[in-house]
């Protein structure tokens, strides 16, 4: 939109519309909650950034992260394109509604980023340009044109750690294709902004190889500084502390003839140019930042003509054009009903429509429609693209007698990466500068780093031996990472939608020291949130990383597994275990139907989603067995027999992970006093808790045939048998397995933190050794609870 009339027209729109949303959820709607909330100042600091963003500046290929708090006003843009519904913007922050914040999974509309935990929406930008890439830079890659991609962001994120880790890292890569607009209101949830926060800024990013913009006037400024007297205002505006300035704001005009008089007024040209304007025009001129001009903004954002990364620092005021502009405390504030009717009335929207999309604008509905027909950013419809399923063959055995996980895992890679299937195309591994570590180096040694321009392996041409091969190019499908598993869990999410985003599938693998997978939390949720596809390997875990000590050995993350939402959780223990779940995952990865339950599991492994695997650096003797189409089907609903109980079991032993020798060595400890023992293999406690929880509310909603896979497994254990569950993990991961049947259930694992030894040293430490079981085992009666001494009464009792 090139009509500078129209284009103001169409901001003023957009912030009515943003603004009587959240006044709709918070005074008129029916509602039980004494505020629902809403951001109308946060909002009204974006509206002209945005406006000129989505209607003069965006090309289809772009991709955008809202600032959280601006959510209204995407939607609002959204609404006023027709990609979203009154009847959703009536029910903002309700059920089933336009969510709070940008959701690519709850939003209707054409969100390419989630935002919300402040920060992450930010970086994943920087990630996507990589990806991005990585993509262009490969021969089967049908995307030709590079998007911007671009995070509207609050300067109160920049307080976010994880900013500075991805500035680092994209600095490392050659970043491009990037911008970030701050919308530097200097205003955060609780006051002001530190004095000198932008001189910060512009280091920091300088440093990092990043181009600087500063918006800080306005035109109708400039024009004023060009008047006789303008210079003395300029540098009254330029050294005015931040508090001051939105004190100023919020008193409006008054205030400000009176403060720009006393303090530089002169009776002589300073004050002619402030005597020559009305109050109105003088808040107004005092308002006009850069932020909040539209042809500032156009001006600048059509002008980048290159691939440098850009941060826009646009200063605004928060909550620009209402009545609680610069007010301290305007950050969760809302407008009174008082203050909205004057605000409707200033908007010229009549009564009764609201929400009518062209309300109180000087065109015709006819020619705005014609001229939103032809907005480039919107012109070819949606943009969330798709791609072709990625056939998954077979993977192959790994045929060691003993092998650990991790091991088996790098050699399930290895084994692909010598062929040129589509799926080994599309795998992009990456790590946290623990590549060797966790058994990448061979996939990457035959399949390369990749870097958009040839960086030769110095030690191979200085003839040194070394058994990797460090080589960069842009037909490399790893890419390495800095000690950052935040960045790692953004860089998983951003390939992880590579197919929506750019039309391109890709599998991506990430790997990291489990204990390590709580430092990536917030990233991990966040990418899991977007519904990105993606295989996490966290190895090695546990303990049995004995003798690194405590701090390298993982106890919470089995719970993690089983508690992230989006996020399908494995560990197995043998590698013919580990090779069926690494073939399923490839194809869940790309699964996108419908959420419907599979009656034999309750799952709803339709829609697909994201996996984690928990592996372990400790070598098991391996089983040598072959896997028919039951125990394949059981390794990925999550339990099988690997001893079946007898007509007469009065014990299981339950495990997970490389646990199994100690518990299969537990029952044979006991076989002499215990009948019938079973083993039950748990591969993945989280998928047999899912589907329990899953078929119990089936059942309550009245189909009584609902039964999930352990109910199945459990169902012909006697009554009176007990369970002992163990793990190199918190015990809760399978304590909860009494719960299914009512079985006497004692849960063996790890609470505490570990210390240094060997793996046998840390097991009898925790009580999860052989014996330690068989003790367990043998201290349990039937209907006599774990560690209590069996009551003995007499005939008078």
């Amino acid at each position: 939109m090139t009509d500078p009339k129209m284009l103001k027209e169409i901001e003023k729109k957009v912030l009515w519309l943003a603004c009587w949303t959240i006044h709709n959820a918070n005074h008129l709607r029916e509602s039980d909650e004494i505020k629902v909330g809403g951001h109308q100042a946060s909002s009204a600091s974006m509206v002209s950034i945005m406006t000129a963003l989505y209607f003069s500046v965006l090309r289809p290929e772009d991709r955008i992260a809202v600032k959280p708090h601006a959510g209204p006003v995407f939607h609002a843009i959204q609404y006023l394109m027709g990609n979203q519904t009154r009847q959703n913007l009536e029910n903002f922050r309700g059920y089933g509604g336009v969510q709070s914040y940008p959701s690519r999974t709850k939003d209707i509309d054409d969100v390419d980023f989630s935002t919300g935990s402040v920060g992450l929406g930010v970086a994943i930008t920087a990630f996507a340009a990589m990806v991005q890439d990585f993509l262009i830079a490969k021969e089967w890659s049908g995307v030709e044109t590079p998007g911007r991609m671009i995070s509207l962001m609050g300067d109160a994120e920049l307080d976010e750690g994880n900013i500075y880790e991805c500035l680092q890292e994209g600095w490392k890569h050659g970043l491009r294709n990037t911008w970030w607009i701050i919308d530097y209101n200097r205003q955060s949830l609780d006051g002001i902004v530190h004095e000198g926060l932008k001189d910060r800024i512009v280091g920091i990013f300088e440093a990092f190889g990043w181009r600087v913009e500063m918006l800080k006037h306005g035109a109708l400024q400039r024009a004023a500084f060009a008047e006789p007297g303008g210079d003395a205002l300029r540098v009254w505006i330029d050294t005015c502390p931040n508090s001051i300035y939105s004190a100023l704001t919020y008193q409006g005009g008054g205030a400000w003839r009176a403060r720009l008089l006393d303090e530089i007024g002169d009776q002589g040209d300073v004050t002619a140019l402030i005597e020559r304007r009305s109050d109105e025009e003088l808040a107004n001129l005092m308002t006009n930042l850069g932020g909040h001009c539209l042809e500032t903004l156009t001006t600048a954002f059509n002008g980048v003509a290159d691939d440098t990364p850009t941060a826009f620092i646009a200063y605004t005021v928060k909550g620009w054009g209402t009545p609680l502009a610069g007010h301290k405390d305007n950050h969760a504030g809302l407008m009174t009903k008082d203050q909205m009717a004057a605000f409707q009335k200033k908007m010229r929207v009549r009564t009764g429509y609201e929400w009518d999309p062209f309300e109180g604008l000087a065109d015709t509905p006819e020619t705005l429609k014609e001229a939103f027909a032809r907005i480039p950013f919107f012109a070819k419809g949606p943009r969330r693209a798709s791609s072709a399923h990625v056939d998954v063959p077979k993977l192959p055995p790994v045929g060691d007698k003993a092998i650990s996980t991790q091991a088996a895992f790098g050699k399930i890679l290895d084994a692909l990466a010598k062929g040129d299937t589509g799926l080994a195309q599309r795998i992009v591994t990456m790590s946290p500068d623990v590549t060797v570590s966790t058994n990448l180096g061979p996939w990457v040694n035959r399949r390369g780093l990749f870097g958009r321009a040839e960086v030769a392996d110095t030690f191979r041409a200085e003839q040194i031996p070394s058994t990797q091969k460090w080589r960069f190019s842009p037909q490399g499908q790893h890419i390495e990472l800095g000690i950052a598993e935040m960045n790692l869990c953004l860089l998983l999410g951003a390939a992880g939608l590579s197919h929506s985003l750019f039309g391109e599938r890709l599998l991506p693998i990430g790997t990291l020291y489990d204990p390590f997978v709580s430092r990536a939390l917030d990233a991990l949720n966040y990418a899991c949130y977007q519904d990105a596809r993606f295989l996490l390997v966290g190895t090695p875990s546990g303990v049995s990383l004995a003798s690194e000590g405590g701090a390298h050995q993982s106890i919470a993350s089995p719970l993690i597994g089983m508690s992230q939402d989006g996020l399908a959780s494995f560990e197995p223990a043998f590698a013919d275990e580990l090779a069926v779940m690494m073939e399923w995952a490839f194809d869940y990865m790309q699964r996108d139907g419908d959420a419907v339950q599979d009656e034999r599991t309750w799952l709803r492994d339709e829609t697909g989603g994201a996996v984690y695997l928990r592996l372990s650096t400790r070598p098991l003797e391996q089983p040598g067995r072959a896997l028919d189409p039951e125990l394949r089907q059981g390794i990925v609903d999550g339990a099988y027999w690997l001893r079946p109980p007898g007509p007469n079991c009065d014990l299981v032993i339950a495990y997970q992970g490389t646990i199994a020798t100690e518990a299969i060595a537990a029952a044979g400890l006991l076989a002499g006093t215990r009948r019938d023992i079973g083993v039950l293999a748990v591969t993945s406690a989280d998928r047999l808790n899912a589907g329990w929880q899953a078929a119990q509310r089936v059942r309550s909603r009245g189909d009584a045939g609902a039964k999930a896979h352990v109910e199945r497994l459990l169902g012909d254990v006697p009554r009176h048998a007990i369970i002992v569950t163990v793990i190199d993990g918190h015990p809760a991961t399978l304590s909860w397995l009494g719960g299914v049947a009512g079985h006497q259930t004692a849960g063996l694992g790890v609470e505490h933190f570990g210390q240094t030894g060997t793996v046998q040293d840390l097991y009898r430490h925790f009580g999860i050794d052989a014996e330690a079981i068989a003790r367990t085992a043998s201290g349990l009666s039937p209907g006599r609870p774990f560690g209590l001494p069996e009551l003995k009464l007499d005939a008078a009792s």
